[in-house]
């Protein structure tokens, strides 16, 4: 008695814990209204789990149902008498013990088909893509969607069979149906016989549909060169896959003929043949091909093959029109060429969003209850008169926490429950002392932004779940940021009123959440009350992912200010596996780099293999109410059409999205399908099958120079002007300088550079999206980004030295690389700070360039820009160099007026960014613009 409450007791707190999971998942899904994607999921793990393990169980447990009648009559007594004890244990309980045994069948199994519920959905849904794949000549989707569901039923088929010959083999040998001790020919019953032969016979006839899928799996082969069917694919597997189906096909019927003629020899003559054609002619045969006819013509027997797999790779990965010019880059620009560039230099950014958090953090914190992440964002926004677009290094200004001394549970949970504010600066500039030059700051904001609701409920270091939404005058009101004007407590408090939440005001739903997050207090608290509510899954990234589980979402989502909002922009992905002849790739590693590494906020994505990729959905997370909003973005991913089918009303329409322009403003390209991209591109950039066979041209990406680590480089943002490629209508090359997603490429195995990537990133253009690679000449070396970090440490070691030294810290920022002035510009900011202490954040002490062979160092980009380009020797027009005159240049002096003219222009320019006067902005770059040509001008005047 006292047992079996126990077992009840234990059975019950199991159920509960269950249901208070289930249950709180639920209010969590309506509250930000997606309950039909948590529904549709549990109904259809529910349906999947019932039929498929009933389908498992019911074939097991009929089977031995079917065994024990076909039991003989009469069993001998020999030598397996001990076989009656076991008989007389278990008949008074088998009806008990098959009940039992079903149910635990139905719970493994069911467990197992409930985990296929993607594959099912996907399968019932399917959209076509309206491509076929070249051997086959079946539409992608067949591949995409309805082969993983085939393969999946195959496998809980060949479970159910497997298992029911076992149990029926246990069931005939306890009641003697065989006896592995009696004479020979007497040990199986004609019951037994015929009931193992059939099931034998069902099992080969599996296995003839599994050939038969083979066929299909081909598609992802990866026994050549690349992925997809291969010469010996082609010529000896796919037609041995055909052979071995038809001979177990022939097998499967010997075995069921077995049922009317005992004996064993057709069928095992049967399956002996099936077993020596799958050695011979399933792995032999292929062998001998591969080695004797394949491998002497390698390159040309496995050519057609390649080829298939390149444009297969490029339409899957979205990188079939990528642009690719032969960039003729010059080591030593003309003054002319300099001129033409003028109006990029004010977008070079140097702050890096990787570095300066410890600086927003001593500037900006106000508080020691707020952080910023340790990685910065960068976005977009319009300033001044004009309303011209400048790059900004922001965050959100976020809680960590409640004061030490304060931590309690009630400060924790229902006071300290949100961070405050936005914080952006220039990226092009700092102040005179080397900090950000803040364009938005403090508490309450004040900034050029206007105003928006500040609060920030749901963030990217917001873990914990917080209890708000009381009434306004209760005693636990929320703390809402520290105002010293305000009489008594030096602080503003406030109410939550937001749209998300669960309500806990119902006793019920206060204990499902005391059990849900194993916190009692929840249950026992008087400060919770009618009107209050639980916020959880506050990480925007987490959010999304939960409301959406058939998107992969980028690893770094970012804040904006949108419509008076604080939203959080994060870009969602369709990801497959199942995409025939395509590459496959690990999502994890093609986006590891330096900042996943370091960054705690920045995900890299699971190492999961996918051959397929679009960046399908842009989602927005409310930083206030965590309302979420999935945006269809590519109209075409026939992968989430097919989750639109599944899930309806889940995604809005493009349109949404499109139309509202203050939205759209912050939307760009994202990190990690750029960064899946690149590695594609690395070696996908080969068209040519013989050339890809040989990959001499292939590509890799960097090591990141300005970091220890071995670990890839990342991509940047930056504003630049593209050039143009003449004679290539697929690189006109940029008007204006264009917000850019960027990377570079070194030869494999080298360290110089090899080529150029960019995407135009902002949605309003109408190339976003357009990958553009500048290729570098071969004859000529060019400095890789390891090369060029080489470079300055050694020119300019007497500059970096002091800030090495004890006490002192340096740091190097981003290594950027633009195209300018007909080459390539590198541009590197150093940061230097007190080596420790609370107190030690850093600040922009130098801004070293090189362009060619050439460098420069000076307190902004125009000082180290003047050291590089008014002494390049040579500008290819027939004027003779500057000359060294008692260890001084000498330039004509015309030159150097204009030039100079050009400086103070340069910086008139960049005080007026700083005031937000545009018009004064534009004169400036006209007057920098005429010194320049007049300096061209009068360094290509011939000498009189």
């Amino acid at each position: 008695m006292l047992l079996s409450v126990i077992v009840t007791i234990i059975l019950l707190v199991i159920l509960g814990v269950i249901f208070s999971g289930l249950w709180t998942d639920y209010l969590w899904y309506r509250s930000i209204h997606f309950a039909s994607v948590y529904t549709t999921q549990i109904w259809t793990k529910i349906a999947l789990f019932v039929i498929g393990g009933l389908i498992i169980a019911l074939a097991v447990s009929l089977n031995v149902y079917l065994a024990f009648r076909m039991r003989p009559p009469f069993r001998p007594i020999g030598g397996e008498q001990v076989l009656e004890r076991y008989r007389a244990a278990i008949d008074p309980y088998r009806r008990l013990v098959l009940i039992v045994l079903t149910i635990l069948l139905l719970l493994f199994n069911g467990s197992s088909a409930s985990g296929m519920w993607r594959e099912w959905l996907l399968f019932t849904h399917r959209t076509s893509f309206g491509v076929k794949d070249p051997q086959f000549h079946m539409d992608v989707s067949f591949f995409t969607f309805t082969y993983p569901m085939l393969r999946g039923i195959l496998s809980l088929a060949f479970t159910a069979i497997v298992l029911a010959f076992i149990a029926a083999a246990i069931t005939h040998y306890l009641y003697g149906g065989i006896r592995l001790q009696a004479p020979k020919g007497s040990r199986v019953s004609p019951g037994a016989w015929a009931h193992m032969s059939v099931l034998l016979g069902i099992f080969v006839l599996l296995k003839a549909v599994a050939y038969y899928l083979d066929r299909y799996g081909l598609a992802f082969s990866d026994r050549g060169k690349v992925a997809g069917p291969s010469f010996t694919d082609v010529n000896a597997v796919l037609p041995a896959k055909t052979i071995l189906m038809i001979i177990a096909v022939i097998c499967a019927v010997l075995f069921f003929g077995n049922v009317f003629r005992r004996g064993g020899m057709l069928p095992g003559v049967g399956l002996g043949l099936l077993v020596l054609s799958a050695i011979l002619i399933g792995g032999v045969y292929p062998a001998l091909i591969q080695q004797f006819q394949v491998k002497p013509n390698e390159a040309d027997k496995e050519a057609p093959y390649i080829q298939r797999n390149i444009a297969a790779t490029r339409n899957a990965y979205n990188v079939g029109n990528t642009a690719i010019g032969e960039y003729n880059a010059t080591k030593q620009p003309t003054v002319s060429q300099l001129s033409q560039e003028a109006s990029t230099i004010p977008s070079v950014r140097l702050l890096d969003p990787n570095v300066v958090s410890p600086t927003f953090q001593q500037n900006q914190q106000i508080r020691s209850f707020y952080s910023f992440p340790d990685s910065l964002y960068i976005d977009r926004y319009p300033l001044g008169t004009n309303q011209a677009t400048l790059d900004m290094v922001v965050s959100a200004r976020e809680l960590s926490g409640p004061p030490p001394q304060q931590n309690n549970w009630i400060n924790e949970h229902l006071v300290y429950t949100h961070g405050f504010g936005f914080v952006a600066a220039r990226g092009n500039e700092t102040a005179s002392n080397g900090t950000p030059d803040y364009v938005e700051k403090n508490i309450p904001p004040t900034g050029a932004l206007g105003q928006y609701e500040p609060r920030v409920y749901f963030g990217a270091e917001t873990n914990n779940y917080v209890i708000v939404g009381g009434p306004k005058g209760g005693r636990n009101r929320e703390f809402d940021y520290p105002d010293d004007s305000t009489t008594g407590s030096g602080q503003k408090n406030n109410t939550y009123t937001g749209k998300d939440g669960v309500s806990i005001g119902s006793f019920f739903n206060r204990l499902l959440y005391a059990v849900q997050f194993r916190d009692r207090n929840i249950l026992l608290s008087g400060a919770i009350n009618d009107k209050s509510k639980i916020l959880y899954n506050r990480t925007p990234r987490d959010r999304v992912q939960k409301a959406a589980p058939f998107l992969d979402v980028d690893g770094n989502a970012y804040p904006a200010i949108v419509n008076k909002r604080m939203v959080w922009v994060l870009d969602g992905y369709t990801t497959s596996n199942g995409y025939p002849y395509s590459q496959p790739i690990n999502f994890g590693a093609a986006t590891r780099d330096t900042n996943t590494e370091t960054s705690g906020r920045i995900v890299q994505q699971s190492g999961k293999q996918i051959n397929y990729i679009r960046n399908s959905v842009k989602a927005t997370v409310d930083a206030y109410d965590g309302t979420v909003h999935l945006y269809q973005w590519d109209k075409t991913d026939p992968v989430l059409k097919t989750w639109m089918k599944i899930f309806p009303h889940t995604v809005e329409p493009k349109s949404k999205i499109t139309s509202n322009v203050d939205l759209m403003k912050h939307v760009r390209y994202p990190e990690d399908l750029f960064k899946v991209q690149r590695s594609i591109l690395a070696q996908y950039h080969v068209g040519d099958a013989q050339s890809f066979y040989g990959g001499q041209d292939f590509w890799q990406i960097p090591d990141d120079p300005t970091k220890g680590d071995q670990a890839p480089e990342p991509p940047y943002r930056v504003t630049l002007k593209m050039p143009k490629i003449p004679g290539d209508k697929n690189m006109p090359g940029d008007d204006t300088p264009t917000f850019s997603l960027t990377s570079t490429f070194v030869p494999r195995g080298r360290e110089n550079l090899a080529a150029y990537m960019q995407v135009d990133s902002s949605p309003d253009s109408p190339d976003y999206g357009k990958i553009r690679i500048l290729e570098l000449p071969r004859n000529q070396a060019f400095n890789g980004p390891g090369q060029v970090q080489n470079s300055f440490e050694t020119e300019f070691r007497n500059q970096l030295f002091p800030l090495r030294q004890q006490g002192v810290k340096a740091e190097m920022g981003n290594l950027l690389t633009l195209p300018f002035g007909d080459g390539l510009l590198y541009v590197e900011p150093v940061y230097s700070s007190t080596a420790s202490g609370p107190g030690s954040f850093p600040v922009l002490r130098y801004v070293m360039v090189q362009f060619g062979d050439r460098g420069g160092i000076g307190s902004n980009l125009q000082e180290a820009l003047n050291q590089v380009f008014n002494t390049t020797g040579n500008d290819n027009t027939g004027n003779t160099p500057p000359t060294k005159n008692g260890g001084k240049l000498t330039v004509n002096a015309d030159v150097v007026k204009y030039l100079n003219d050009a400086s103070n222009a340069y910086n008139d320019s960049q005080d007026a960014l700083k005031k937000g006067d545009f018009k004064a902005y534009g004169d400036a770059q006209k007057r920098l613009k005429k010194a320049l040509d007049n300096a061209s001008a009068a360094a290509n005047k011939p000498k009189s």
